[in-house]
């Protein structure tokens, strides 16, 4: 009976991995759960973008600041998952600095706009029609007498009047009063309305900290959002309570829903929204709330944004609501992920914002590939010269070899990257150091008179040793380059790593097993070294 090989089952094992993980990148139509499995590439094969955020951290105490980064960092990670990125790099650079690359990623725009909002979801009550005249009026009065303050609206107060006596269209809307800042709103069919041309100047406007001291205390002035079908349509116009009856901390989930196409209601009808759930002190808020404001309107409020201002009908209980506009589905899928992963701790902004593009990424592969079979081919000529049988098996091994490092990327969840070709294309280069060590131990003891059999066992012998100490020196530094290297660095420190493993493998394990089955059969009294 033949003797059981923890060796043969070793390297059955080994090609079986390799085999199962590489085989998604040639063979198409595999099953779903087999072909997941995929080798990802970074940004610089792949293409994508990258930020890098600066966190504001100024308004904090010394304690917070030290966790808003790293809390920061958490969330983002969340919003970013949720956005469907593949294998994203988020790191922190310096004290207050957030490098965030996200390779294959079409929608910049989208993606820039999901990691820096802050989400500030809040619930404030709208104001009653002859609240919101009041506070338009004392708005208008403190302007007027600070008028100096604002050359926008002094210029506007200039021209505006013969613009509205020539133009009849203008003339024939009835303002919401006869200062400068109703000028630039009309009555509509919810509170007030600004008109496109004068969105910008209102967007300005309100987010001035001088128009803010013109507001009367407890209440705020808040834009509704553009509606995304038509961007040059008028904007609503919200006088709020500036009481702020829920929060996002009373949240307990947000997702995505569609209404039917038979309802009733024309803000969900065949559209999609937001259907959000209180946690159990959010829900007897939100009861509240609705029994004390019986036919008023309730602002959700994001950002100072107003997305809707449904009717209160009657009080509500269960602590369940709807977030309706006219979102596309992509908006709503980002409105979900932001309030499902709660306010940022502290505000960021983008610092820079780099986008690499597919040629490019395209550029990196072929060049990364060439260099690659370049350098794999230089090796394998120079083993097979000379080292002959034992430089061909060596050849065979080195395919394995890379093969497998390959594979354990794509075992791992990792990412192939332009270091981590260079990485490769170095392990390619050390993968026949050890088989370079073991054949001029073996030519060692054929010059001294030993047979084949005898010279590879003391080959292997005298050398195993030398091979672990160089092997394992290099995997230090690699280990070494990982814990304190960055992105790049640590693609290259990983490939290394990976292939250090398999090279080794290879030359102790699975050449070994090739040399005893194939060359040291019968009474050989030549060995082609």
């Amino acid at each position: 009976m033949k003797k059981f090989s923890w060796r043969g089952l070793s390297i059955i094992i080994f090609i079986c991995v390799t085999a199962f993980y590489l085989a998604p990148l040639a063979i198409p139509n595999l099953p779903e759960w087999w072909a997941k499995n995929k080798l990802k590439l970074g940004l610089d094969l792949r293409g994508g973008m990258q930020i890098l955020l600066e966190v504001d951290t100024s308004a904090l105490s010394a304690a917070d600041a030290r966790g808003a980064v790293d809390q920061n960092i958490k969330i983002i990670r969340e919003r970013i998952d949720q956005f469907g990125v593949a294998e994203p790099t988020i790191q922190k650079l310096g004290e207050n600095r957030i490098m965030v690359q996200l390779p294959g990623v079409s929608d910049f725009e989208a993606a820039e706009n999901l990691i820096k909002q802050t989400a500030m979801l809040e619930f404030k009550v709208v104001a009653q029609p002859d609240e919101a005249k009041r506070v338009l009026d004392i708005i208008d009065s403190n302007i007027s007498a600070n008028l100096s303050r604002f050359p926008e609206l002094a210029k506007l107060d200039k021209i505006d009047n013969e613009v509205i006596a020539t133009d009849d269209s203008l003339a024939q809307q009835s303002q919401a009063g006869t200062g400068v800042f109703s000028s630039l709103i009309r009555p509509g069919d919810m509170d007030y309305e600004v008109l496109f041309d004068s969105v910008r100047l209102m967007q300005e406007l309100l987010a001035d900290s001088l128009f803010q001291q013109m507001v009367p205390a407890g209440w705020q002035v808040s834009l509704e959002r553009a509606d995304s079908a038509d961007p040059r349509a008028d904007r609503a116009i919200h006088v709020l309570s500036s009481a702020v009856e829920l929060s996002g901390a009373d949240l307990a989930r947000a997702k995505v829903e569609y209404g039917s196409s038979t309802s009733t209601d024309p803000r969900i009808a065949n559209k999609p929204y937001i259907s959000i759930e209180m946690k159990r002190e959010g829900a007897r808020k939100f009861e509240r709330v609705t029994s004390d404001n019986t036919g008023k309107r309730l602002a959700i409020v994001l950002d100072n944004v107003v997305y809707s201002a449904p009717n209160i009908q009657e009080r509500i209980s269960g602590g369940r609501a709807q977030i309706t506009g006219s979102f596309t589905t992509s908006e709503a899928n980002e409105l979900a992920i932001v309030l499902n992963t709660g306010n940022l701790t502290a505000p960021i902004t983008p610092a820079s914002t780099s986008i690499i593009g597919a040629t490019l990424g395209s550029d990196s592969i072929k060049s990364g590939t060439t260099a690659g079979i370049i350098g794999l081919v230089a090796v394998m000529l120079f083993m097979l010269i000379y080292y002959k049988v034992g430089g061909l098996l060596t050849d065979f091994v080195l395919i394995f070899n890379v093969g497998f490092i390959l594979a354990m990327l794509t075992a791992f969840g990792g990412t192939l990257t332009l270091p981590g070709i260079a990485g490769m294309i170095l392990t390619i280069g050390m993968a026949v150091d050890a088989n370079v060590l073991v054949f001029e131990r073996i030519r060692e003891e054929l010059n001294t008179g030993k047979t084949p059999r005898s010279a590879v066992d003391a080959g292997y012998n005298r050398a195993a040793i030398t091979v672990w100490d160089s092997n394992i020196t290099t995997l230090i530094a690699a280990a070494v380059l990982f814990q304190f290297g960055t992105g790049p660095i640590r693609g290259f420190a990983i490939t290394l790593a990976i292939g250090i493993i398999g090279s080794m493998f290879c030359a102790l394990v699975f050449l070994r097993s090739m040399f005893d089955t194939f060359v040291l059969t019968g009474p050989t009294k030549k060995l082609s070294i």
